[in-house]
């Protein structure tokens, strides 16, 4: 064959191989981009705590009749959060406990919920049920000592007790919570309720839990005692 056929034969070939890799070109530019390996992205860290704060305490702790967001260890929690103060702030109130109950479960709070910060609220249904004050100072006596004993910074809110009892029950019953305070060198909110109770705007219609905003008044009320609790807590920890 010569050299003149060959060619002939050689041009359509070269064309259509020439026509083949340029299709296969254009199919190239037009797949989509294989995708692209991106990084895993971590979890988010967990929340690190400064300590853990717990309120040990009856209904009013607890946050009887009302959502648990809006009683008042939560609230407190939030406020904190808010502050730049991240502690861990737990809601041990029980409905209806009185300081002997307090006492008796004390040693569940402690290995439980290994709190650095107590603030004991009880003594109310105490008050209500006419226990002769002398029992409750001695629970009260025995639940600080305890905290006291494992370094734990004790806030002592403060009660008074309704008048329909008589004066002299009152007297005794409101006084305890000062003695008790001085006796352990502990950080006293005077009185627990304050500028709350009897206030039927700040109470439920029972007239002796609060409202939300009953709460979010307590919260304000007792929060400079609770830094002054955190600051000392910090102190005892650099």
């Amino acid at each position: 064959m010569n050299r003149s056929a060959q060619g002939k034969r050689r041009g359509p070939i070269t064309c259509l191989a020439a026509l083949l890799v340029f299709i296969f070109l254009i199919a190239c530019e037009n797949d989509p981009p294989a995708p692209q390996k991106t990084a895993t992205s971590a979890a988010p860290p967990e929340q690190t705590f400064q300590g853990t704060l717990v309120a040990v305490g009856d209904s009013l702790t607890a946050g009887l009749g009302v959502a648990e967001e809006m009683a008042y260890p939560a609230q407190l929690a939030r406020k904190l959060e808010a502050d730049g103060l991240h502690y861990n702030v737990i809601n041990a109130g029980v409905s209806g406990e009185t300081s002997s109950g307090a006492r008796s479960r004390l040693q569940w709070v402690l290995s439980s919920l290994k709190p650095d910060i107590v603030i004991l609220e009880t003594g109310a249904n105490d008050g209500l049920r006419g226990i002769d004050t002398r029992l409750m100072e001695a629970n009260l006596d025995s639940i600080c000592t305890t905290l006291k004993a494992n370094n734990i910074q004790v806030v002592l809110a403060g009660m008074q007790m309704l008048p329909n009892l008589g004066p002299e029950y009152a007297q005794s019953f409101a006084a305890v919570f000062p003695r008790v305070a001085r006796r352990h060198d502990l950080i006293l909110i005077p009185f627990f309720l304050q500028q709350v109770a009897g206030d039927t705007a700040l109470n439920q219609s029972d007239r002796l839990h609060p409202t939300p905003e009953g709460y979010t008044r307590i919260v304000e009320n007792i929060y400079p005692y609770v830094l002054k609790a955190i600051k000392k807590h910090q102190a005892a920890h650099k």
